[in-house]
């Protein structure tokens, strides 16, 4: 999803009395989003680089009272509600550290400090792949299904915004107009594969659709849910609650595409939709679409002249990441990026 609606949708996590975790490479705009939140609603940001924190510096230190043991507020607890805490870096953050965030998450208190009820609480972290210095990798499920996630990934025309603000030089900004894939580094792994729906996902999932209008559920009802049930249920979940989007078979087969697809959560599930059809294409599948090769690139040609520049890139770069594949799905894949390549 983009930056904006990673913030927008954050925002709405946290009025629901729920924590959103943004999940991005390096400079997309991670801690961007909390500031501009924090900024827009009046509250005061206090970022916990947890990366860089021992465990005193999170929990506070240990003093005595009356014979017993208890532990001073660290200096960062909020003295008021009207404030937002982001954990930054919870991934490069160690094993203790996060021990000590679950009670935060969980309770709402650590020891005997207790946050004050409106507080809200975003965190972020790098995807979950090699290129990062990690601890270890976040997969504990437990721990996973007390966020949202959000995972990030920046558009081209949203950025070339961004670069007009902030005065980027022109010949940068030209570059990336015609050279999206420089933008930014894209990453296939994905910490949503861990999730799994559960009786407390689909609690959480319920308190923040209640906090969203009809509109707003058929636009993004399928991110927020996919962060907290996981892609296939939210898939399923989406599709038989709020769809009125083709499925990848009408898209590639029969070239329908909706005259609305200007608006931007059409045209992310229709590009979802045939990007986990192709990864999860099996052999009888890829068989019969290949013998329909000519239509689907056709289809997808049509496709392409009807969605943003960098969304069709990113399917484009999938079917040349699947050809080398074996078998039948990297062949139709192969076959598909030429007659693309050749037709466009």
């Amino acid at each position: 999803m983009t930056v904006q609606e990673a913030k927008y949708l954050s925002k709405k996590i946290m009025e629901s009395g729920e924590v959103p975790l943004l999940v991005g490479h390096f400079g997309v705009g991670k801690t961007d989003i909390a500031r501009e939140i924090a900024e827009e609603s009046g509250r005061e940001l206090i970022i916990l680089v947890l990366s860089q924190m021992e465990p005193g510096d999170l929990i506070g230190l240990p003093s005595r009272s009356e014979g017993k043991t208890i532990f001073l507020a660290p200096d960062w607890w909020p003295e008021n509600d009207n404030c937002i805490i982001f954990l930054d870096e919870i991934n490069r953050s160690h094993r203790s550290i996060r021990n000590a965030i679950m009670q935060l998450l969980i309770d709402r208190r650590i020891h005997n400090h207790v946050l004050p009820d409106g507080v809200w609480i975003i965190a972020s972290m790098n995807p979950p792949d090699e290129d990062y210095d990690q601890v270890d990798l976040i997969t504990d499920p437990a721990f996973l299904s007390r966020f949202f996630i959000l995972e990030i990934s920046p558009h081209v025309d949203e950025w070339l915004k961004w670069a007009d603000k902030y005065d980027v030089p022109e010949e940068i900004k030209e570059f990336i107009k015609g050279n999206p894939e420089f933008l930014a580094t894209s990453s296939p792994v994905s910490l949503k594969a861990n999730i799994k729906p559960s009786p407390r996902s689909w609690f959480k999932l319920g308190k923040v659709l209640k906090n969203m209008s009809d509109e707003e559920k058929e636009k993004y009802a399928y991110f927020i849910a996919s962060g907290i049930l996981g892609p296939e249920v939210a898939k399923t979940f989406y599709d038989n609650t709020f769809s009125s989007v083709p499925t990848a078979r009408e898209i590639l087969l029969a070239g329908k595409i909706p005259s609305n697809n200007n608006k931007i959560h059409i045209t992310n599930s229709m590009i979802i939709r045939i990007v986990d059809f192709f990864s999860s294409i099996d052999e009888s599948t890829g068989k019969e679409m290949f013998a329909q090769v000519d239509t689907i690139a056709h289809n997808l040609l049509k496709l392409s002249r009807q969605v943003p520049k960098d969304s069709f890139f990113s399917l484009v770069r999938l079917l040349n990441e699947l050809s080398n594949e074996p078998g039948i799905k990297g062949e139709l894949c192969d076959k598909l990026l030429e007659k693309i390549s050749y037709d466009a």
